[in-house]
């Protein structure tokens, strides 16, 4: 199945067929930013990346999360170093991503009589397409930056863990910060 999540419509679609789908795990990972100062940002900018970063994660969960806590599965939602501190323009990105992180610890406290377990995977500047569109990236040194695959192994530390141990915070950061500014 493909579905723009970041479309309200396409994202309903999805939801609704997926709610009779036995599902395991569920990992939401989408999301974009944008790192101006806030009146800089469009409406169009708020609104989309709201309805990217938290918005499509929590209709997703309420379409899956039946099926989840009957199949004793992980919700897993890839969030963002900012949703636990701030950085100067970035407050709608850091706000969707708090609200996401405090969605996650709700449910984990909402569904912890079941077996289903709730993580929260907090990465720091991660080598990825996320930085396509700005006007900085992550640095070129290893140990500046985190890499796709180290995110991927702490999902699948997540679930390779015995089912009565939930990590439901997970904060990955590089060694030591670095950081890219681009060339206008």
């Amino acid at each position: 199945m493909q579905a723009n999540l970041s479309d309200e419509k396409s994202t309903l679609k999805a939801c609704e067929s997926l709610k009779n789908e036995k599902i395991d795990i569920l990992v939401n990972c989408a999301g974009f930013g944008r790192f101006e100062p806030h009146e800089e940002l469009s409406p169009k900018t708020i609104i989309d990346m709201t309805f990217l970063n938290l918005t499509a994660p929590m209709l997703l969960t309420n379409a899956l999360l039946r099926s989840l806590k009957k199949n004793d599965g992980y919700l897993i939602n890839i969030n963002s170093i900012e949703a636990i501190k701030t950085s100067k323009f970035a407050g709608v990105y850091s706000a969707t991503k708090a609200g996401l992180k405090a969605f996650s610890d709700s449910l984990f406290d909402e569904t912890r009589k079941t077996g289903l377990s709730v993580t929260n995977i907090n990465p720091d500047m991660t080598q990825t397409s996320f930085y396509d569109e700005l006007h900085f990236d992550t640095s070129d040194k290893e140990e500046e930056r985190l890499l796709a695959s180290d995110i991927a192994d702490a999902v699948e530390h997540i679930i390779s863990m015995r089912k009565g141990a939930v990590v439901s915070d997970y904060t990955i950061r590089s060694l030591n910060f670095g950081i890219s500014k681009k060339k206008r």
